[in-house]
């Protein structure tokens, strides 16, 4: 393999980060590799067990590869606890291989004594840890479905996980947030920068009913100010093409996103089409062609007939009070 710190210096995307990191003086966290029942906890498909495993040791043996995940897990240990922690984890170089698609993972692996001892510090239980955890399984699966090798699909996104910004509670997952400008100025008596709520759907977990909305909410007005008492959020708010309004025009009117696109007050009008988010979560790869996609359920007809027809989907918003 070449030396993954020049591969990484001579692509602009990521030889910017990799100075910052090697300015950085965090202190020092133990890596500790992952094991096989590690993997398993965290829900890694059974069919990348062995090749992390075999990873594990290359990484351990390359200098420079080492050198780069000691540094980013103490970046990633010292955010925990923290909303928007400026530290990314960006796409690795290709020219890393194997390597370079799963090195996230290991990461997050050195991160999660740090992580879970953060939870029982504020009381999470185990199961609601556990589940929120597991979600870096399922972002393999995605890469796997999608690009038909093993690796972390969104490391930006798992790293909120990791950092106890996220949390899963029952069907829908919830980020510690604050509001930004545009959404904070609609909201009457809520300030940009309070504290909110930012829900997520997460995929491969049933179908978005009614009833699992309410009981995943009804946790979650349990759940924030038992164990972040401080944060005292008062409006949930979700950005998706879940809440693009034109599906309600192509869907039943007893449709579970009709239902879940009720819950919430309009946001602002989105400005940017964005196509590729509902190709991404029904059909598996927002860069398939509509022309090449075979619809079979009522939303993938949906999604698909109005993209023929010449429309565009966008990433909705709005927001409900706790």
């Amino acid at each position: 393999m070449d030396n993954p710190l020049d591969l990484l210096r001579a692509d602009d995307r990521t030889a910017a980060w990799l100075a910052g990191l090697e300015a950085d003086d965090s202190p020092d966290v133990e890596v500790v590799l992952p094991d096989a029942f590690t993997l398993l906890d965290l829900a890694v498909p059974h069919e990348d067990v062995n090749e992390i495993l075999a990873l594990a040791r290359t990484i351990r043996t390359d200098p420079g590869l080492w050198w780069l995940l000691e540094r980013c897990a103490r970046r990633l240990v010292r955010g925990i606890g923290l909303i928007d922690h400026p530290f990314d984890l960006p796409y690795l170089p290709a020219g890393l291989g194997a390597a370079g698609r799963y090195f996230h993972l290991f990461v997050f692996v050195a991160a999660l004594p740090h992580v879970r001892a953060y939870h029982r510090e504020r009381g999470v239980p185990a199961d609601v840890s556990r589940h929120t955890l597991a979600d870096l399984g399922r972002n393999v699966a995605v890469h796997r479905r999608r690009h038909g090798v093993g690796g972390v699909i969104q490391p930006s996104w798992i790293k909120m996980h990791y950092r106890g910004e996220i949390y899963q509670l029952g069907r829908l997952q919830y980020q510690r947030a604050t509001l930004g400008t545009r959404m904070g100025t609609l909201i009457e008596g809520v300030m940009p920068g309070a504290p909110s709520l930012n829900l997520h759907i997460p995929d491969f977990s049933g179908p978005l009913t009614p009833a699992a909305c309410d009981d995943s909410l009804a946790r979650a007005r349990a759940f924030f100010p038992r164990h972040f008492p401080d944060e005292e959020p008062t409006v949930a708010t979700c950005y998706s093409w879940l809440l693009d309004p034109q599906l309600a025009d192509h869907l039943p009117e007893s449709s579970n996103i009709v239902a879940f696109q009720r819950r919430f007050r309009p946001g602002y009008p989105a400005e940017q089409p964005n196509d590729g988010g509902p190709i991404e979560f029904v059909f598996g790869d927002p860069d398939l062609p509509p022309d090449q996609l075979s619809p079979r359920t009522t939303l993938e007809h949906a999604i698909v007939a109005h993209l023929r027809a010449g429309g565009h989907w966008y990433e909705g918003n709005g927001w409900f009070p706790l």
